[in-house]
């Protein structure tokens, strides 16, 4: 095994005949990016991607051949291994036929997973779910997939809370998403929670995709919100802020990385961001103080780890910006 992948998560995206071709390959390319971001930096790789189906090859969706598939066995999920999320993956047609090629094997083998949280976790994509449910492995979770299979998951899996008109939908070690494209706003999420909304955000930002969150999800972190832009000036900047919150930022630093005046880099911000410079980082570091509140940190130490000078400056910034409640009350 590649060094690098010490520790990393492992990814078995599970590949059958007619597997919709962009419901893995867009997670993977997602995972692939954050790797190679990661190495950039000077860090060790998160994820391992791996392949595995009941045959060797398969043709997808669009007819084209994937070979060099490893066999289900492949992937021995245990205690001593590493933490693995097991891909489910969407196939043309208005139903899943459980008789199709491969499926049965598939299903015999899911049924011996026993998911937990941190370890061994689900991510479906699509009509992924119809298999996972088959499995009984929705059995007392929430779950989503395309809105033309919802009957089938809720006739298939009845003891499954299937939600409706979400994008996607976390429940303990059961992630869902809705189907196709979706499945990389899924994968965009649990790349941040793994690696950081910062890197995450980088990852949007390289596959040229909008985050995004489905209808009662709630609202996008600053790190992931006015980046719906192609600017590589303001990305730089932003992407400078979001890695080094804590730094001594002034209008003056700011548009020294982007090689430009401050009033200019200002007239950019409000132009392709819709948000001024110094209000854009006070988010980035309101949204980390109440990440260390939820984590348990006092406020004086979540304003220090967010880089504000002072708890009086953070509940300045949270009531300046309308945040509910207070600091001190956040995360009990």
């Amino acid at each position: 095994m590649d060094a690098r992948l010490s520790g990393a998560i492992r990814v078995a995206f599970v590949l059958l005949p007619g597997s919709l071709i962009l419901d893995w390959a867009g997670p993977a390319e997602a995972l692939r990016i954050a790797n190679q971001c990661l190495t950039d930096s000077g860090q060790a790789l998160a994820f391992e991607l791996r392949f595995v189906g009941p045959a060797a090859q398969a043709a997808s969706s669009v007819g084209a051949l994937v070979a060099g598939i490893e066999p289900l066995s492949a992937i021995v999920p245990g205690a001593e291994g590493p933490p693995t999320w097991i891909v489910l993956l969407g196939q043309p047609g208005d139903t899943i036929d459980v008789r199709s090629p491969g499926v049965p094997e598939l299903l015999h083998w899911l049924r011996g997973l026993r998911l937990q949280a941190g370890r061994l976790e689900l991510v479906t994509v699509c009509a992924g779910a119809i298999l996972a449910a088959h499995a009984g492995l929705l059995d007392g979770h929430r779950a989503t997939t395309h809105h033309h299979h919802l009957d089938e998951l809720r006739q298939t899996a009845p003891r499954c809370d299937a939600v409706a008109n979400r994008v996607f939908v976390l429940d303990g070690a059961v992630s869902s998403s809705a189907g196709v494209t979706t499945g990389i706003d899924l994968f965009l999420h649990r790349i941040a929670s793994v690696c950081g909304p910062a890197l995450a955000a980088q990852v949007a930002q390289a596959m040229v995709v909008a985050m995004r969150r489905g209808p009662g999800d709630p609202e996008l972190s600053p790190f992931l919100r006015y980046r719906d832009h192609l600017h590589p000036a303001l990305h730089r900047v932003q992407d400078a802020v979001s890695q080094r919150p804590q730094e001594a930022w002034s209008a003056q630093t700011m548009a020294d990385v982007a090689c430009t005046s401050p009033r200019h880099l200002s007239r950019l911000f409000l132009a392709h961001a819709g948000i001024a410079p110094m209000d854009y980082l006070r988010r980035i570091r309101l949204d980390l103080a109440e990440a260390a509140l939820h984590a348990g940190c006092s406020v004086g130490r979540a304003a220090e780890l967010a880089g504000f000078s002072s708890d009086t400056q953070l509940r300045r910034a949270w009531h300046l910006l309308g945040k509910a409640g207070t600091p001190s009350a956040t995360g009990r």
